[in-house]
């Protein structure tokens, strides 16, 4: 069963119960990143780069948390209550489920789904000199997995942006669903030469020659052809 409402007490209960409330307008959510029990050097290390392209969105958990999200889910629940996260990622390791990655969500801090994937060929952010330093990479989704679901998607969402400043791009994350894998890859982008919107409106122009030409038709003689095609048709 669901939890029942409380009733603050304090000013400050009630300013901190109306914050998780539910938002008319979908908010950035934030993600738990769990470290099992038994991980090694390769999925502490995924937590860290995920959790560096999370921030200030991600909550890294350094305490070795000894659970099975597929068995019970009761502890990824009590985290998502006492840190406000509706998205996780759990990693763990073991000779049956080696480099192993758990990411869902939840819904009012209960599980409303989850995917399991294994981590093949990985290479740090550190292991090719490359930090984000606060800055926010581009993504790019390509598979047909993504448009079918939102579930791969969705722990990389962040804000909503109406525009782009493309002089301060300079990371970009690919993903790419195929064959049943998804490839993530990441770019730095060195150096860009873009000219103004209004140069490239300009070169976007096109010819007046490859234009649809629409005849301007005044109405009595748009009349007097239907007229025609009616009386053509009553004769047959």
């Amino acid at each position: 069963t669901l939890d029942q409402a409380v009733k603050p007490k304090t000013k400050r209960a009630k300013k901190f119960l109306e914050k998780r409330e539910p938002k008319l307008n979908k908010n950035i959510k934030n993600a738990m990143l769990i470290d099992g029990g038994n991980a090694n050097a390769t999925v502490t290390q995924v937590l860290k780069d995920v959790n560096a392209m999370k921030k200030p969105h991600g909550i890294l958990y350094k305490k070795k948390n000894i659970t099975r999200p597929f068995q019970d889910q009761t502890s990824l629940e009590f985290f998502s209550n006492k840190s406000d996260c509706s998205l996780f990622m759990f990693c763990s390791h073991n000779k049956k489920w080696p480099n192993n990655l758990v990411t869902g969500h939840m819904y009012d801090y209960h599980m409303l789904g989850m995917i399991e994937l294994g981590i093949e060929n990985f290479v740090s952010l550190k292991d090719i000199n490359r930090t984000l330093n606060g800055t926010k990479p581009m993504l790019i989704f390509a598979g047909d997995d993504f448009d079918v679901t939102e579930d791969y998607r969705r722990f990389f969402r962040g804000p909503t942006v109406s525009d782009i400043r493309l002089a301060g791009l300079e990371y970009i994350l690919h993903f790419t669903a195929l064959n049943g894998k998804i490839y993530f890859r990441s770019y730095k982008l060195l150096r860009t030469h873009l000219a103004s919107d209004d140069f490239y409106k300009f070169s976007m122009k096109m010819p007046k020659a490859l234009k649809s030409k629409r005849r301007k038709i005044s109405p009595m003689i748009l009349l007097a052809q239907l007229m025609e095609g009616f009386i053509c048709r009553s004769k047959t």
